[in-house]
């Protein structure tokens, strides 16, 4: 396990999930998620691999070198936004028993569980049940369509079960950008907004809200928008802090900085990214994961170890690090 892909995609379809589902969900007529109905693929032109079996998955795997691929959904990210929060939670067990069936096919795929935080109660049974019983490896949330930011203490029960299970939380945005926000006119436009600014949102409230300080070894990873925002974010909630924090964010006892360096927050790079350098002069090399977005139209399969292998600008020791080691420690495989 030398090679680890923190952040795979499977590219589920509703016939996956009715199959899961119990009545009188599975007999839903049309779409079982929310759509905004954007051409992902600009008809054809982008990706192409996304309906794959995993034969072809594991063949794709060895033309990259990734030993072991950790398998996020696509899809059904949107269960937060269901508005019925009896078929959110029964949408997440089917997601989680689809995917754990999945992964029975190869020792080589890992999959991440999905929880309803419309039902933080039944959130956490579901983490346990997850974890516990079909063997997946963390819990990720996509949070656009959330009515509360993530250092909610509502959501505390999920976060001191997942602590209790050793297992982390993964923070990984869709491309809408934030509740309300309706001045997009293009996929270019959200897309580029969407993910990032979603979790720098996140970010501030998991802080704030004083999580990385009441669940200390709870792991949480920032995924899909590269690690270039952390030392600007990091600094701006700094200056922040020292001004307002002991009135307004009371439950976060230290700067913002000394979460991100204490080594129970990673971030996922984008291999070409330029600011990778600075970014581990600033938090460390051993906070920062590789991820490949396979089979996503803006992955770089075949060629996304390779660029990460070939950079001169990073340390062979910071390339370990980001490929394998680092994945092992956050997913708790050590």
């Amino acid at each position: 396990m030398n090679i680890i892909d923190a952040d795979g995609h499977i590219v589920e379809t509703p016939s996956d999930l009715r199959r899961h589902l119990p009545p009188p969900y599975s007999k839903r007529t049309g779409a079982l998620l929310p759509s905004d109905g954007m051409d992902t693929n600009m008809g054809g032109m982008l990706g192409g691999m996304e309906h794959n079996d995993v034969a072809t998955r594991l063949k794709d795997m060895d033309k990259e070198g990734i030993d072991v691929s950790v398998l996020f959904p696509t899809s059904s990210f949107s269960v937060n936004s269901l508005i019925e929060r009896d078929y959110a939670v029964a949408y997440a067990r089917a997601y989680n028993d689809f995917i754990a069936e999945v992964c029975k096919q190869s020792p080589r795929l890992r999959g991440i569980a999905l929880v309803s935080l419309q039902d933080p109660k039944a959130a956490a049974e579901e983490a346990n049940r997850a974890v516990s019983k079909l063997g997946l490896v963390a819990i990720a949330v996509a949070t656009q369509g959330m009515k509360e930011h993530l250092g909610a203490q509502n959501f505390w029960p999920l976060y001191e079960e997942l602590q209790r299970l050793n297992v982390p939380l993964c923070v990984h945005n869709r491309r809408e950008g934030p509740a309300g926000d309706n001045r997009f006119d293009s996929f270019i436009y959200m897309h580029t907004i969407g993910r990032p600014v979603e979790t720098f949102i996140q970010f501030a409230g998991l802080i704030y809200g004083g999580v990385p300080e009441r669940f200390p070894k709870l792991r949480i990873a920032f995924l899909e928008c590269g690690v270039g925002w952390v030392p600007y974010w990091m600094e701006r909630m700094d200056e922040e802090w020292e001004k307002r924090g002991k009135v307004e964010a009371p439950l976060c006892k230290k700067k913002p900085s000394e979460y991100v360096k204490s080594g129970n927050l990673f971030f996922a790079l984008e291999p070409e990214e330029e600011i990778v350098p600075y970014v581990i002069e600033r938090i460390g090399a051993d906070k920062i994961l590789f991820a490949s977005d396979y089979p996503h139209w803006d992955g770089m399969f075949p060629h996304v170890v390779s660029t990460i292998r070939a950079r001169k600008d990073i340390p062979d020791e910071a390339k370990a690090q980001i490929l394998g080691q680092n994945a092992k420690r956050f997913y708790g495989w050590n």
